[in-house]
């Protein structure tokens, strides 16, 4: 186990030993079969590029390419048949994402026995779903759980709805808007409702200009900075609520941390995606301040690409104890067993 930082308590860090490309569950292993993909989904045809090693790729400083590319594979690997996103919002890489939820899983397991809890009575609360609706998509398909995910942007539910009502799962996930840009859990939960997890792919940026220029430095690093190619200013896309905050993704963190205290009794586990390992001291620093029992982390890797997710509860060992047998077991259960 990696060492942890000064400000992280000892006893609560965790991560994993040794970082592979994907978590052993990923469906994203090795290469992709595009002829597979292109039968399930033809329109990616036209999108298919050979690469300069030779191997059939798509172009990812296309965010139509990226678009038609994820529909593939959610048709193929997850059995979601209609997916889209209006132009301009988020395209997120879908092998990462599901990383997360699988680390998430991991989480939950690693204090019941070793064993994954799946079903609808297992409740995610997603902190801006964005129009692709990517994590419950794929956490309802991986392990049957039930989301909630919010959004202050009404054309990015809208466009998350048509996909939940496409695909029949009205039920199983849920979607609410949060009117209030201040807020975060506030004026969201509703009275008596409980979550085994929350997680956030919170805005990375400070400003637009720095999102610009965080996409000049990727298209650079990939080779393709190309100065007689017009290039998206933004790959993957993105709103300005998606990208950029003020005071970029430890700001929005630790104020999610800070809100997160005032329902502690409410959530099992919170959690965020942090993109940059200098934003890690200050965020650990707020959950002791506010008085977190337990931190996590968990460390990701996706090619060149390093991440993580930080963990935290209100809750100790005990408490949590408490939470799985009166919640897990006695909470009315829509699909699944909660527990197999």
């Amino acid at each position: 186990m990696p060492s942890h930082t000064p400000e992280q308590p000892a006893a609560e860090s965790a991560s994993h030993a040794e970082v592979s490309p994907f978590h052993p569950r990923n469906r994203h292993q090795g290469r992709y079969d595009f002829p597979a993909l292109i039968s399930r989904c033809p329109e990616l045809g036209a999108f298919v590029i050979t690469n300069p090693y030779g191997k059939q790729s798509i172009d990812f400083a296309s965010p139509a390419a990226v678009r038609v590319f994820n529909r593939a594979l959610l048709q193929s690997l997850y059995g979601i048949a209609h997916w889209d996103i209006p132009e301009g919002y988020l395209c997120p890489p879908i092998p990462g994402r599901a990383d997360y939820l699988h680390g998430l899983a991991d989480l939950l397991a690693s204090e019941n026995h070793a064993q994954i809890p799946r079903g609808t009575s297992i409740r995610v609360l997603d902190i801006g779903v964005g129009a692709s609706c990517i994590y419950p998509l794929l956490g309802h398909s991986d392990y049957g759980w039930s989301f909630v995910g919010s959004d202050i942007d009404a054309g990015a539910l809208a466009a998350a709805n048509a996909t939940v009502q496409a695909n029949g799962l009205s039920t199983a996930i849920k979607l609410r808007q949060q009117h209030n840009r201040g807020q975060i859990f506030a004026g969201l939960l509703q009275d008596g409702e409980h979550f085994e997890l929350t997680l956030c792919n919170p805005p990375f940026h400070a400003s637009a200009s720095e999102a610009a220029s965080g996409s000049r430095r990727k298209w650079k690093n990939l080779g393709k900075l190309d100065p007689k190619r017009a290039l998206p200013e933004l790959n993957f896309g993105g709103q300005n609520n998606e990208l950029w905050c003020t005071g970029g993704e430890a700001s929005f963190v630790k104020r999610m941390i800070k809100e997160s205290s005032t329902h502690a009794q409410h959530v099992l586990w919170f959690s965020s995606l942090i993109s940059k390992v200098g934003n890690l001291p200050d965020i650990y620093k707020q959950l002791n301040k506010l008085g977190a029992k337990q931190v996590r982390t968990v460390e990701m890797a996706q090619g060149n690409k390093q991440s993580r997710f930080v963990a935290w509860s209100f809750l100790d060992a005990a408490e949590q104890q408490t939470w799985r047998q009166r919640c897990w077991n006695n909470r009315p259960e829509r699909g699944q067993s909660a527990i197999v």
